[in-house]
Parts: structure tokens; C-alpha cells; sequence
């Protein structure tokens, strides 16, 4: 499925308004039985009250939007390429949104709020037992 994106680009900063881009996402995500759309792009991502965001989904929802734009780059740590995980610690969060789940305490929780890339290399991909308890799997 294709997304057109360019009418939720805002001309004087060049990204694009990922509410917007999900709201179209939604729209797919109905034809669904079960499960929930994740949308993956390459795009710089925003929202208007900050600069940038990794993603958005809703809360609870069915869709969720990811973007790889600002995942690339070098750790504070080394030059280790970071970026697929990255990608799959975002993806994991805002599908977690999806199902419920809140911004996570726990700098550790793939459910924290990445607000750098700092924050998202330190964190798991996994959720914290608080979180797997409140979606039914933990102990």
C-alpha cells in the first residue's frame, strides 16, 4: 500500500506531519481482521509541539507510524552500526502504544520516551514487567 505523504509536508521545514501520515494508516488498518499496521518510512517526521519525532501511533489504536530518518548516525560509544536496532526498539514502541501502553518510567523499558538517540540505544527491546504485566504476558 502506498501513502501519499507530500500533502503532509510542511514547506518551510521539509518534514512532514506524522499525525497526518497516520491518519491515512488508520484508514488501512480497518480493512484488517486482526493486528495492527505498521508504517515504516524514510521520512523526517514531526509533530507540532516538537521538533521531531521517531513516531506516533495511537493509544490505543490499530496503526502506528515509524521513520528511519533520524535512526542513522554514530554513538557517542563508537562507530558500531546501531540502526537496525534502533528500528526494531521503535517499531516495538509505538505498536506497544497501539496496545494500550503508556510512556514506560524505566530508561531500560522499550516503552520510555526516546527524546535522542542516547535514549533509544539505551533502552531494551524488550518491555519491562511492569509493561508485560499491563499487556497480559508478564508475571
Amino acid at each position: 500500500m502506498e501513502i501519499d505523504a507530500e500533502k503532509s509536508r510542511n514547506p518551510r521545514s521539509g518534514q512532514y506531519h506524522a499525525t497526518s501520515i497516520l491518519a491515512d494508516l488508520e484508514k488501512h488498518a480497518k480493512s484488517l481482521r486482526d493486528g495492527r499496521l505498521l508504517g515504516v518510512t524514510d521520512v523526517d517526521l514531526y509533530v507540532p509541539s516538537m521538533n521531531f519525532v521517531f513516531g506516533e501511533a495511537r493509544l490505543p489504536g490499530r496503526a502506528a507510524i515509524i521513520s528511519t530518518y533520524r535512526l542513522k548516525g554514530a554513538t557517542s560509544y563508537g562507530e558500531t552500526d546501531f540502526f537496525p536496532v534502533r528500528v526494531v526498539k521503535e517499531g516495538v514502541h509505538e505498536l506497544g502504544h497501539t496496545l494500550g501502553l503508556t510512556h514506560c518510567e524505566d530508561p531500560l523499558c522499550v516503552m520510555y520516551f526516546s527524546n535522542s538517540l542516547a535514549d533509544t540505544d539505551r533502552k531494551g527491546e524488550d518491555f519491562c514487567e511492569r509493561c508485560s504485566r499491563s499487556l497480559g504476558t508478564g508475571k
